[in-house]
């Protein structure tokens, strides 16, 4: 018996076609559908179009709001399928990680090529993910991405690319396992599960990501227009310039958690340096480290935490207990 699979659209490259105007969103989720003649073959599909935007117009609302309606549905169907584009995939999945409670497989995927050009990706890469949606081993792994014939926890990867079609990598973790012709193949489950029952989140959170010589302006900035919350993509370790230090203290003296990432991409945040400025300092004073997390993940998820009314402390502890 054929597995029921809940394909839902929100847009992005694979939906797009070229124009005058260059490359926008034409397709609707049923054309998209109808570039795969062999699809209705590995299960059965009911379509839900969410949105046809391209990726950067997707905000931590829409993201929200596409969460909701993936816990609203998914009781009538075996795994979910959801296409976006890749320039916010990361953010939009992680979403979901954060605040679905099932343990059905919700499979992302996306394109790297829109659909006027040769080679392009999206059928083949929506083709697999309704295979890994559809198996039977894909259940309780969390929310995935698939693309390129792999398989990635969507906590863990990244964008790596602007245009390749292998645009996504998780060199820190490795693949989740493979697609190939005649089998899904999963080497290992992610280690990091965490779920968050939320009713609503807190979107005013900013994040500010350093280079050499900043000054503190924008985070002052941020607190002065009201941030609930503040996330800093440090250099290597978290570590930051002095002025910065000074800015970062003054938020959290004001009561606003900040969260140190890294603006590197792989490895963590620890506080280590204990010079002004280094990630030891910023801890010893209640910095929250973000741990291996990105700054647009943990953005995110200071999001979530704080729209479940965490305290500073609370929020500090989960971070450490989740590692990220």
């Amino acid at each position: 018996m054929k597995k029921k699979i809940l394909i839902i659209t929100t847009g992005g490259t694979i939906s797009m076609k070229g124009s005058a105007d260059g490359v926008v969103p034409s397709l609707t989720g049923k054309e998209i559908l109808l570039l795969i003649p062999e699809i209705d073959t590995i299960a059965d599909l009911t379509l839900y179009e969410f949105s046809n935007i391209p990726s950067p117009m997707m905000t931590p609302l829409k993201m929200f709001e596409l969460s909701n309606i993936v816990t609203k549905m998914i009781d009538g169907f075996d795994g979910v399928v959801i296409t976006h584009g890749t320039d916010t995939i990361e953010e939009t999945s992680y979403m979901l990680f954060l605040t679905l409670q099932t343990k059905k497989p919700v499979i992302f995927t996306a394109a790297m090529r829109s659909n006027e050009e040769t080679g392009l990706d999206g059928p083949r890469n929506l083709f697999n993910a309704i295979r890994v949606a559809a198996n039977e081993n894909s259940f309780d792994r969390g929310v995935m991405l698939a693309v390129n014939d792999e398989i990635f926890s969507v906590r863990e990867v990244y964008k790596s690319s602007t245009s390749l079609t292998n645009a996504f990598d998780a060199p820190h973790y490795g693949i989740l396992g493979m697609i190939d012709v005649d089998d899904i193949i999963f080497y290992r489950k992610s280690e990091f599960r965490y779920k968050f029952s939320v009713e609503k989140i807190e979107t005013n959170v900013d994040m500010i990501k350093l280079c050499a010589g900043m000054s503190r302006k924008f985070i002052d900035y941020s607190v002065q227009t009201g941030a609930k919350g503040i996330v800093v993509e440090a250099f290597g370790r978290g570590n930051v310039n002095p002025e910065m230090q000074y800015g970062i203290i003054d938020a959290m003296e004001k009561g606003i958690p900040v969260v140190i990432t890294s603006r590197v991409p792989n490895g963590r945040v620890l506080g280590i340096y204990g010079y002004e400025g280094g990630a030891k300092r910023l801890e010893e004073n209640g910095a929250i480290m973000g741990y291996d997390l990105n700054g647009e993940k943990a953005r995110l998820k200071l999001m979530v935490l704080l729209g479940l009314n965490k305290s500073v402390d609370e929020i500090r502890q989960i971070f450490k207990e989740d590692k990220g």
